[in-house]
This record gives C-alpha cells, sequence and structure tokens, in this order.
C-alpha cells in the first residue's frame, strides 16, 4: 500500500469519525428538545390541574418562581426566542 492510499484510509476512517460525532450531537440535541417539550407539557398540565404528583411540585415551584423573576409575560419571551433558534444549526460559541 502506497504512502497516498495509507493517507486516504486515514483521511476517510478521519471523516467517518467526524461523522459519528456529528451525528452523536443531534442525537442529544433532539432528545434534549424533546425533555424540553415534555417538561413544558407536565408543567401546563399541572397548571392547569390535569395533572398532580408529589414529585412535581418542586420543580412546577421553581418554573413558577422563573417566571416571576423573567417579568409576568410568563413565557412571551421564551416564545419569541424558539421561533429564532434552528435546532439544525450548532450553538453558538461564546466570544
Amino acid at each position: 500500500m502506497g504512502l497516498l492510499d495509507k493517507a486516504k484510509q486515514a483521511a476517510e476512517q478521519a471523516a467517518a469519525k467526524a461523522r459519528e460525532g456529528v451525528e452523536d450531537v443531534q442525537a442529544k440535541r433532539d432528545l434534549s428538545q424533546a425533555y424540553n417539550e415534555l417538561g413544558k407539557a407536565a408543567f401546563e398540565l399541572a397548571e392547569s390541574g390535569e395533572l398532580s404528583h408529589p414529585g412535581l411540585e418542586a420543580a412546577v415551584e421553581r418554573v413558577r418562581s422563573a417566571q416571576a423573576k423573567a417579568g409576568s409575560d410568563g413565557g412571551a419571551a421564551e416564545a419569541s426566542a424558539d421561533t429564532s433558534y434552528d435546532a439544525s444549526q450548532p450553538p453558538a460559541m461564546p466570544t
């Protein structure tokens, strides 16, 4: 096997690992988004009285407290942030 063949094989292996890494990150992002949506739905059900469980009370209270600190708009600021977020794009890097 020549030097160019070895270099090509190494490049192909590196590309395959990079693709796996990207797929892993996307799967974790999708899972996080699914948990977020589930949490929002559970909170809304708890607020409406359709769902109650002692294990949820502390989390529901934390959301209420965070909403109070964020202002009386509830989730309006969060909703506007959601519309500008594109889950297919990588997260912004800190500057």
